[in-house]
């Protein structure tokens, strides 16, 4: 197997490992511990594609659906595992931040804090921008063709699921959301 696949593998089952806790965390919560839910799409169509994406990424580790590997791609590879590798790993680290606030739907706890540190102090929403930068340098470390357009498919349902989020901190933060959401960006630093 390319030893680049082989990296994004291994980097799959550690991330799946650092993962557990919070998955687990998001099966119990479906019970009885949210102050405010909306019923939307954007509750599960997200997830379905990130799910359906890391499927089509751990298929393309065989080579299947990928351009073939040449000599003259190694550099878009590399930089790809770059980013695919950061990413996940930005992903984890905000999953942690949020420590109990954290949950897979969109949602506010009966005890839910806003929180403003580590990779919230510049973006609200960090982990929709590394499930973006994340499968799309997956796409490109393992040249698929299709990890590529399901990861742009993805982009304006991210998208919309952070407008919802930041509509629902509001309706609870009121004036220390809006002034957090003045020093911070949506999804990209500076921005939104």
């Amino acid at each position: 197997m390319d030893p680049i696949n082989i990296i994004i593998g291994l980097n799959i089952i550690a991330t799946f490992g650092a993962n557990i806790g919070a998955a687990k965390k998001g099966f119990k919560d479906k019970i009885g511990v949210f102050k405010d839910k909306p019923k939307t799409y954007l509750q599960t169509l997200p997830l379905v594609l990130s799910t359906v994406t890391l499927v089509v990424m751990i298929i393309s580790l065989f080579q299947v659906g990928t351009l073939e590997y040449k000599a003259e791609k190694q550099t878009i590879r590399i930089i790809g595992l770059g980013f695919y590798l950061i990413f996940s790993w930005v992903q984890i680290w905000a999953t942690k931040v949020l420590g109990d606030n954290y949950s897979q739907d969109i949602a506010i706890k009966k005890n839910h804090q806003l929180v403003t540190n580590g990779p919230f102090r510049a973006i609200r929403h960090p982990q929709y921008l590394a499930q973006i930068l994340m499968d799309l340098g997956g796409s490109a470390a393992t040249l698929s063709f299709i990890v590529a357009p399901l990861a742009l498919i993805q982009i304006p349902f991210l998208f919309m699921r952070a407008s919802l989020e930041d509509k629902l901190l509001e309706k609870y933060f009121g004036e220390n959301f809006k002034f957090y959401k003045k020093k911070s960006g949506m999804i990209f630093p500076f921005i939104g």
